[in-house]
């Protein structure tokens, strides 16, 4: 149903559902003729007439782009402008109808009664047109910025993907010459890493141990490179299983510690994995050897970290929190903390 014929119906059937109400109560305590039917009907088609015209001025002034404090005032006069013409319309009527009975309450007396009662039914009109605007704008809003956001978060995944399979057959080039066999061997682990990657590329999150799964095959295509240079170490917590992250978020941080740490040690160094679960929120820490020195890492291996940082920011919004930094003189922290998704 649009928007047009939604407004109709609720306009017309809101005033003649008041009209019937009024007619009943009336039948009930005091009766009415045909005269009070065709007054009641009047005061009908003006109310919906006045209050229609309403509706196109603040369309035209665009009232329902407003803040509050400018809304609120402008909605009061604008009540009390309509209650005061519809209140004189009525006991015009009235007066028409049945002049006696207008003069016995007396016309000042019956139209400060219809002023009163229609300053409440208009405070109601307003109260239901511009509360179903604001949560339509807002719903509408919501949609864009999901659309926004899952429009970013599909590029973001696009630039990741090249960038891994790039890195991985680089790898893989420095054996082919060196050891033919492990060369073999880390082409079938990345085969495997890429079936998996491409299984989940049109999911925004996925479960944790799946991602694990991942970061294990992808150290040990690793390991084959550095051979006794790099050593891994994992301190997984149970209940991490629980939880969803970021597709090659938790590999592309080990990849960015192996990269801009491990490498450039001629001893090599350790990259561990451990991950607690505190405040319904799952912690996770990635160490690895060396030195995060005055935003060095950042600009040579920046492109892993800020991608992170954006999908973070994109998928989980304030509830999450991503650092970097150097725990000590041998070991460099990347500490990610992620809500659960309910």
């Amino acid at each position: 149903m649009n928007k047009t014929r939604l407004y109709w119906i609720c306009q017309i059937g809101g005033w003649s559902l008041w009209t019937f109400f009024n007619l009943g109560l009336k039948a009930i305590t005091a009766g009415f003729d045909g005269m009070e039917l065709i007054g009641s009907t009047l005061v009908t088609v003006f109310s919906i007439y006045s209050t229609h015209i309403y509706r196109n001025f603040v369309v035209k002034r665009k009232w329902l782009r407003l803040k509050m404090p400018k809304l609120i005032p402008r909605v009061l006069f604008m009540i009390a402008v309509l209650s005061l013409l519809n209140a004189f319309f009525v006991v015009l009527v009235y007066y028409v109808i049945d002049p006696l009975s207008v003069e016995e309450i007396g016309f000042f007396a019956q139209w400060l009664l219809q002023f009163a009662f229609f300053s409440i039914l208009f405070l109601f009109w307003n109260l239901v047109y511009f509360l179903y605007h604001y949560f339509d704008n807002y719903s509408t809003t919501l949609k864009f910025e999901a659309t926004i956001n899952e429009i970013k978060l599909n590029k973001l995944k696009s630039q990741l993907n090249p960038h891994f399979i790039f890195n991985a057959l680089n790898s893989i080039r420095a054996l082919v010459d060196e050891d033919p066999k492990k060369s073999k061997i880390a082409i079938t682990q990345l085969s495997n890493i890429l079936r998996n990657s491409l299984m989940m590329d049109e999911r925004r999150l996925i479960k944790f141990n799946e991602e694990m799964q991942i970061v294990k095959d992808y150290l040990d295509l690793e390991s084959i490179r550095f051979e006794e240079r790099l050593r891994t170490e994992f301190d997984i917590h149970p209940a991490s299983n629980d939880f969803e992250v970021p597709p090659l978020m938790i590999q592309t941080l080990v990849e960015n510690g192996i990269k801009h740490g491990i490498s450039n040690l001629v001893e090599g160094g350790l990259i561990k994995v451990n991950t607690f679960v505190e405040n319904a929120k799952l912690n996770i820490q990635i160490r690895n050897s060396g030195q995060y020195l005055n935003g060095v890492v950042m600009k040579h291996g920046g492109y892993g970290i800020e991608n992170t940082r954006q999908r973070l920011k994109l998928l989980f919004g304030e509830e999450t929190s991503f650092s970097i930094l150097n725990e000590n003189e041998n070991f460099v922290l990347t500490d990610v903390i992620i809500p659960k998704i309910t």
